[in-house]
C-alpha cells in the first residue's frame, strides 16, 4: 500500500502540472471503488480550477472553491499522466482533463476512493494525528503523547493518532534507526530515547520521498516510473539476512496483523 512518501512523492508530480488550471471534463469508468464515488463528480468539476494540491497522511486533497475531492490510492492505486484521449487501460476508473493534462486513476484492487465534500473537512480527515513534517510535532509532544499508550510503540506509529502517515514500512525502519524494539511498551520509553525516534520518523520519511518512495509491488509515480528506496532497507523485508550493523539476522513478528522487521541485538 502506497505511504505518505509515496502520495506526497504523487503530489509533488501532480501540483506543477494541475494547480492553477481548469477541469476540461471528469470521466467516471465505474463507481463502485472502496466507498461509491459521488455520480455528480463530473458536474461537480467541469470548468471548475483547481486553487490547491494538498496531502493529509495517505490522502490527496484537491482544493476547488466551492469544495474538495479527496483521493485515497488504497493498496494498488496509481495516478499518472497519460497523452490525451490514449485508449483506457482495463482498470482505469476515474479520468481527468485539467488544463492539457489527462490524468488517470488505475485501481486493479478497487481499494482506492475518490470522495467529495463541500465542508473542506470530512469524517476520514477528522482523526488522524500531526503531520511529522508539522512544526507542532515536537520530541516534547511526542513524549507527552506516548505516556498515555501502553501497546508496543510499532502499533502506536501505526495507529497514527499520534502521528500520520507513518506506516508499516518506514516504522520498522525509524524503530531500528532509533534502536527501539518494535514491541516495547510506548509509555516505557525515555524522553531522550523518543526524541531519537522523532528524528529517525522524520529523517527515514525524508529520504524516502527524495528516493521517490518504495515500489514493491505496484506503487509508480505520476510519470510512470518507480521509486527505489526499497534498495535502502535497513529491516523491512530481510528477514533472516544479515543486520547492516551488526550482522545478526533480522527477524520479524506480526502485530495487529502486519509484519515487522528488526535486529533483536541493535533494538531493545
Amino acid at each position: 500500500m502506497p505511504e505518505l512518501p509515496e502520495v506526497e512523492v504523487v503530489r509533488r508530480g501532480l501540483a506543477p502540472e494541475l494547480v492553477g488550471q481548469i477541469v476540461q471534463s471528469c470521466t467516471l469508468a465505474r463507481a463502485d471503488l472502496r466507498w461509491p464515488m459521488p455520480s455528480d463528480l463530473p458536474q461537480l468539476l467541469r470548468d471548475k480550477k483547481l486553487l490547491k494540491l494538498s496531502r493529509r497522511g495517505k490522502y490527496l486533497l484537491f482544493h476547488f472553491e466551492h469544495g474538495m475531492m479527496l483521493v485515497h490510492l488504497g493498496m494498488s492505486g496509481t495516478l499518472r499522466f497519460v497523452p490525451i484521449n490514449s485508449p483506457p487501460l482495463i482498470h482505469d476508473h476515474v479520468e481527468w482533463i485539467i488544463g492539457r493534462k489527462c490524468l488517470r486513476l488505475n485501481d486493479p484492487r478497487r481499494f482506492g476512493a475518490v470522495l467529495w465534500t463541500q465542508q473542506f473537512e470530512h469524517p476520514l480527515l477528522m482523526n488522524l494525528g500531526i503531520e511529522p513534517f508539522d512544526e507542532t510535532f515536537t520530541p516534547a509532544y511526542f513524549y507527552q503523547s506516548l505516556q498515555a499508550c501502553r501497546g508496543p510503540i510499532k502499533t502506536v506509529l501505526l495507529a497514527g493518532k499520534i502521528v500520520v502517515g507513518v506506516g508499516n514500512i518506514y516504522a520498522s525502519e525509524a524503530l531500528f534507526c532509533a534502536g527501539i524494539h518494535p514491541a516495547r511498551a510506548a509509555n516505557r520509553i525515555s524522553a531522550t530515547r523518543v526524541a531519537t525516534l522523532h528524528r529517525a520518523i522524520v529523517l527515514t520519511l525524508e529520504k524516502a520521498i527524495e528516493a521517490g518512495g518504495s515500489s514493491i509491488r505496484d506503487f509508480l509515480n505520476v510519470n510512470g516510473t518507480q521509486g527505489y528506496f526499497q534498495q535502502k532497507y535497513v529491516v523491512y523485508g530481510r528477514s533472516g539476512e544479515p543486520c547492516r550493523a551488526c550482522a545478526t539476522p533480522i527477524r520479524k513478528l506480526v502485530q495487529g496483523q502486519r509484519t515487522t522487521f528488526y535486529c533483536p541485538t541493535c533494538q531493545r
